[in-house]
């Protein structure tokens, strides 16, 4: 079941991100282009999702399962790091770059822009960096 689930949440989402247009590089570019011809509508998007977010993550903070019945884990880790605030900056530079981030790269891999393919395989190649850099911390 968690499966079917995992899948269905998964396609609304990656429906969600067409729809809205993000999964579109040049949307992302235009939003990111203050000095250009700002497009605003990213953040219209953001908002969005901040205000469907919020009501939820209170709603399951009083929860210890699921709505499927499995533990409900959410992140305990409070604290702003170097790794933290690293890894922010590596996002941030991969966005502004590629105008993609990871949900709607795979979104625009799944309706075949060129594009995508290589910003996946350069996010594949850093996950598997990261982990061999994990592994050698003591």
């Amino acid at each position: 079941m968690p499966f079917f689930t995992s899948l269905l949440a998964g396609l609304v989402f990656g429906f969600g991100l067409i729809l809205s247009g993000m999964a579109s590089p040049a949307k992302v570019l235009g939003f990111l282009d203050l000095a250009g011809s700002w497009d605003p509508s990213l953040a219209l998007v953001m908002a969005g999702a901040i205000a469907v977010g919020l009501p939820a993550f209170a709603l399951a903070r009083r929860r210890t399962t699921t709505l499927l019945g499995t533990p409900l884990r959410l992140p305990t880790a409070s604290a702003i790091d170097r790794r933290l605030v690293g890894g922010s900056l590596l996002f941030g530079i991969g966005w502004g770059l590629a105008g993609f981030c990871p949900g709607p790269a795979l979104v625009a891999l799944g309706i075949g822009e060129l594009k995508a393919v290589v910003f996946v395989t350069a996010m594949l190649a850093g996950m598997a960096i990261f982990e061999l850099l994990e592994r050698r911390r003591p």
